[in-house]
Parts: structure tokens; C-alpha cells; sequence
């Protein structure tokens, strides 16, 4: 069975992408009365506040349609921005050189939270360099990862 965000993915990225939008991940944080379904849409010129709302009407009205979630949650709809969560093993290829937080579903070497460059993306599996070393996972073992932004 897939996951709720999987599911609530496949449904609502027909009508962000019918926008003009992609549909970059959708997470759902439960907490009661208090839950909340985060919509991330992206686009190559960014994404406003004007966006924002647009994709949230439509996505709303077809959340209100088909009534996927069972418990109340409020619904936000923004863009990843720079600290950009990863829904997806492809999401990674367009970072490769860049640097990412990756906590692990189980501990794997020794490690379950680390920070490390992303070296390469090989169908499912995830390279990084951590401290000058190689280090590959399974997008499968990943729990969560987020990308590291740098300054210069």
C-alpha cells in the first residue's frame, strides 16, 4: 500500500501541473485537530505568494471533491524554498556538488543523521561524501533529507 503523501501526491499533481506548476512533494504532518498537509509546488521562474494561492484554491476545491483525509488538517501551499525537503531519489540529480541533511529510516554504518556533499545519483541509490568519504543509501532508506543552502 502506498504511503498517504504518495497517494495525495498522485491525485493533486494533474492540477498543480494544469497550472503551470510542478508538483515538487506533499508531506503530512499530524498533530489532531492541529495537522497540516504541506503542498510544495516549484517552478523554474519561482514561485509568489499570488502562486501560492492560486494552487491552493485549485488543490483545495479537489481535496473538498475527494476527501482524502479523514481527520481535520489545515492546508498549506508554498515552495520549497532553499532548504528544499527531497520527496524523490531524481530530486537529488539536480544538486549533485551541493550539500544535504539526511536522516535515515535505520542506522546504517554507524550513522542515522549525517550532513554530506551529494556525490551522485544511480537510479535509486544516493552517493554522498561525508567527511572525504563515500557514503551510498537507498532512497528507500532515507526518512527525511533536506538541502543544506550555501553563501557565499
Amino acid at each position: 500500500m502506498a504511503r498517504m503523501e504518495d497517494r495525495l501526491a498522485a491525485m493533486l499533481a494533474p492540477a498543480v501541473e494544469a497550472l503551470g506548476f510542478s508538483l515538487w512533494g506533499v508531506e503530512f504532518v499530524r498533530a489532531g485537530k492541529h495537522s497540516t498537509l504541506r503542498v510544495y509546488i516549484d517552478h523554474a521562474e519561482g514561485i509568489s505568494v499570488d502562486h501560492c494561492a492560486q494552487v491552493s484554491h485549485q488543490v483545495s476545491a479537489l481535496l473538498d471533491v475527494e476527501d482524502p483525509i479523514q481527520a481535520e488538517y489545515f492546508l498549506e501551499v508554498s515552495s520549497p524554498g532553499m532548504e528544499r525537503p527531497f520527496f524523490s531519489a531524481e530530486q537529488f540529480t539536480d544538486y549533485v556538488g551541493e550539500q544535504a541533511a539526511v536522516e535515515l529510516t535505520v542506522t546504517q554504518q554507524g550513522k542515522r543523521k549525517f550532513k554530506g556533499v551529494i556525490a551522485a545519483v544511480n537510479g535509486d541509490q544516493i552517493d554522498f561524501i561525508i567527511d572525504s568519504e563515500n557514503f551510498s543509501v537507498k532512497y528507500a532508506a532515507i526518512k527525511k533529507a533536506h538541502l543544506i543552502p550555501q553563501f557565499n
